[in-house]
């Protein structure tokens, strides 16, 4: 396999965008160079075959999701209150939903997992060890609430994202995302 970070990384773009455009029966390799705008059979001399690409797409998504430094600063100094967990949330959310091809491209990854038995067992060893972060990271900055807290949160905001994201008409006359990710904050109950 070819050893170029960079066009690696541009060829898992590709893929990204190439999932949330047309889901997974179009990721094809000559889709990914087409996208990538490399020559035919790039792609194939970077990944061993589909599952490997699928897998390691997987794997780039997480990297474009993951916050930059300051956010992580941010909750770590800042204050350990409700307003604090919701301001984090909200930035979570932004994140998500700042580059809306990347969530989609995730969520065409889980339906294809139902198919693929190798696919389904790397996410899921990939979000669980993701929600295992987030579960340690929320109490060793001391935010409000606990296990449960990160929980919910994770179950309403990954919904509320993907809501958001295909259907938005369905929460359109609900309030704007910021105020929608203070509604599901609001409603947690941090002392349990």
């Amino acid at each position: 396999m070819v050893k170029n970070p960079e066009r690696r990384a541009a060829l898992l773009d590709a893929a990204i965008e190439t999932l949330a455009a047309e889901g997974a029966r179009g990721l094809t390799f000559r889709a990914v160079d087409s996208r990538a705008g490399v020559p035919v059979g790039t792609a194939s001399n970077y990944f061993a075959n589909r599952e490997d690409l699928l897998a390691q797409t997987g794997a780039r998504t997480y990297e474009r999701f993951m916050p930059e430094q300051q956010e992580w600063a941010a909750v770590i100094s800042g204050p350990r209150d409700r307003a604090a967990l919701t301001e984090a949330m909200r930035a979570t959310v932004t994140r998500l939903t700042a580059e809306p091809h990347v969530y989609l491209a995730t969520l065409e990854l889980q339906l294809e997992a139902t198919r693929r038995p190798e696919l389904r067992a790397d996410l899921t060893a990939r979000v669980r060890a993701d929600l295992d972060a987030n579960i340690a990271f929320h109490e060793k900055a001391g935010m409000p609430g606990g296990r449960d807290t990160v929980l919910v949160l994770y179950l309403a905001l990954n919904w509320l994202v993907t809501e958001y994201l295909t259907l938005p008409g369905v929460l359109a006359s609900e309030g704007g995302l910021e105020e929608l990710v203070t509604r599901v904050v609001n409603r947690i109950d941090l002392e349990g």
